[in-house]
């Protein structure tokens, strides 16, 4: 068995390197985490790659190209997972990279080719995300080192229980004259996909997103003491900023989602005196992200000023727009359309991956893979098709090729 049949019967197998019983969650620096490295290097082993685990846990596999020594074009994605995952974000990436490595003749290349499979990509254990490919591009500092998990357990105390030295994160970071490019296979996580009928798709550019603590600040009272004219009443407040959200979101053609709400102080009979919620706001460019808050944030003050009570917020998390480079973007429409599809299908990525940190050391590039039922991710739900998995792997191998045809020319 070789090709899309293994790639997918591999994604099975690390399914069953998980810390959940009868679900799927792989976190950074477990003995999941070590379990998957070893089983998914002895797949690049067999696949012809000299293997190593680099100083942050990535595992990383090279095939030198027509002479030792050459930059490499690295092919790559995630092996950690979020809890209750699926078993195809990230890992059918790494796999298919292998399955690229193991089909074309590497000596013939005018580059290395090499797989990664980044550790910590989902943030799930330690709530930054990326850590592995920021380590990649040398952007991790000791402030992320002193991180905790929720049992205070900081990055570099897992890393040293995990048998790396903190001290040498920075031996992980690779230099831009070493490095062609990068090219990472996922699925889309969406439906866009699935409704266009089309199995492939060109990432043109990774979603910036702006995450925001909000707050609306009232005054509490009595639930049946306070009549509506005197009520300050937060939670109302944020449900018309909740909607005004969704609406604005849709007018620009951004994604703005509130996944955490709480009124104080909580109680039932309690008007209440403070709502706290939370913003994730993507688009394809910084600049639609950042007008579409303004107008969010015009509309939040208009409705607090209306119901007499005030508006607050903190931004905590900001990544900009990462733009694929345009010549490995055009490596893989050769690549779509080396599958019969002449027409290829361009789309944003409107989930966060490796590449936008990747990008801070070398040009990157996406090809996206049609997700069914109804293009869930991050949940047990997620799935491929065989035939979508063998079309994937067909346009990945086709388009380290035009990037390779791209360099000798």
């Amino acid at each position: 068995m070789i090709g899309a049949p293994r790639a997918l019967a591999r994604c099975d197998a690390l399914a069953e390197l998980s810390s959940l019983p009868g679900a799927i969650e792989r976190v950074p620096f477990s003995p999941e985490h070590r379990a998957a490295n070893a089983l998914v290097g002895e797949w690049m082993r067999e696949a012809g790659l000299a293997v190593h685990e680099d100083a942050v846990g990535n595992l990383c596999g090279r095939l030198e190209g027509e002479r030792p020594g050459l930059p490499a074009l690295v092919l790559g994605s995630h092996l950690d997972t979020v809890t209750d995952a699926g078993r195809y974000d990230g890992m059918l990436g790494v796999l298919l990279a292998i399955e690229v490595a193991d089909r074309l003749d590497a000596s013939a290349l005018p580059f290395a080719l090499e797989v990664i499979g980044f550790t910590d990509e989902e943030g799930t254990r330690f709530g930054n995300a990326l850590f592995g490919s920021r380590a990649f591009a040398g952007r991790v500092g000791d402030a992320w080192l002193a991180t905790p998990d929720r049992a205070g357990t900081t990055v570099a105390q897992a890393m040293t229980a995990f048998g790396l030295d903190p001290a040498r994160v920075g031996d992980a970071a690779r230099r831009p004259e070493d490095l062609v490019g990068y090219l990472e296979a996922h699925i889309e996580q969406g439906p866009h996909l699935l409704d266009a009928g089309k199995p492939l798709g060109v990432v043109t550019s990774i979603a910036g997103a702006r995450r925001l603590a909000l707050q609306v600040t009232g005054r509490a009272g009595h639930a049946g003491g306070t009549p509506y004219a005197r009520r300050r009443d937060a939670a109302v407040a944020a449900a018309e900023i909740v909607v005004a959200i969704e609406r604005i979101a849709i007018e620009t053609g951004t994604i703005g989602t509130v996944g955490r709400i709480r009124a104080f102080p909580g109680g039932v009979n309690v008007v209440p005196g403070v709502c706290r919620f939370s913003l994730d706001l993507r688009a394809e460019t910084d600049e639609a992200r950042d007008d579409a808050f303004d107008r969010i944030d015009a509309v939040a003050r208009e409705v607090c000023e209306r119901r007499g009570v005030a508006w607050s917020w903190d931004e905590f998390y900001r990544a900009d727009t990462t733009a694929c480079d345009p010549a490995l973007v055009g490596a893989i429409e050769a690549g779509v359309r080396a599958t019969g599809d002449q027409d290829p299908m361009r789309i944003w990525s409107r989930a966060g991956h490796d590449g936008m940190a990747v990008a801070d050391v070398t040009g990157v590039a996406m090809l996206f893979l049609r997700c069914g039922n109804d293009g869930i991710s991050h949940h047990p739900d997620e799935t491929v098709t065989e035939a979508d998995t063998a079309a994937a792997l067909d346009a990945f191998a086709a388009a380290v090729l035009a990037v390779a045809d791209r360099q000798r020319a």
